[in-house]
């Protein structure tokens, strides 16, 4: 299974961010591609342990069953998947500006040294869990943007 750890598949992912355009439509769900960034870039800042998040509830009850299903194979995620509601973003911007900071966001995962991690829906996650998780988070939204 793909992961963020890998060199050649990081380069590959943000070499569909650098094809994103302001003008792209969502395949699927409500998110712009300024939403979609700004998204991703709080879900990298989570697991690069540069912001913290609530326990949900509802994680607590079926966060490790829901993260089972989506790293038991290489298909990738289900589309309008339910989304932490911190991580909801309104609003427009730079979109040049926020692919930018998503690269270095992903870029950093070549120097990361974080055993795992207690994730606010799926609690605690392994390294190895979280290389697979990122790239198929990634990848989810990148082909929601059709890249």
């Amino acid at each position: 299974m793909k992961t963020i750890f890998d060199p050649g598949t990081r380069a590959a992912l943000i070499d569909r961010i650098q094809r994103l355009g302001g003008e792209q439509q969502a395949q699927w769900g409500k998110m712009t591609a300024y939403q979609m960034l700004k998204h991703c870039q709080k879900n990298e800042e989570l697991f690069l342990g540069r912001k913290q998040y609530k326990r949900l509830l509802i994680g607590r009850l079926f966060g490790r069953m829901a993260l089972k299903s989506i790293l038991a194979d290489e298909r990738p995620m289900k589309h309008n998947q339910p989304t932490h509601p911190e991580f909801r973003i309104k609003g427009t911007g730079d979109i040049a500006m926020e692919k930018e900071r998503w690269i270095a966001l992903l870029e950093a995962y070549s120097a990361y040294t974080r055993p795992g991690l207690i994730h606010p829906f799926f609690g605690p996650m392994t390294r190895e869990q979280i290389g697979h998780f990122v790239y198929k988070h990634t990848d989810h939204h990148l082909r929601q943007f059709n890249l």
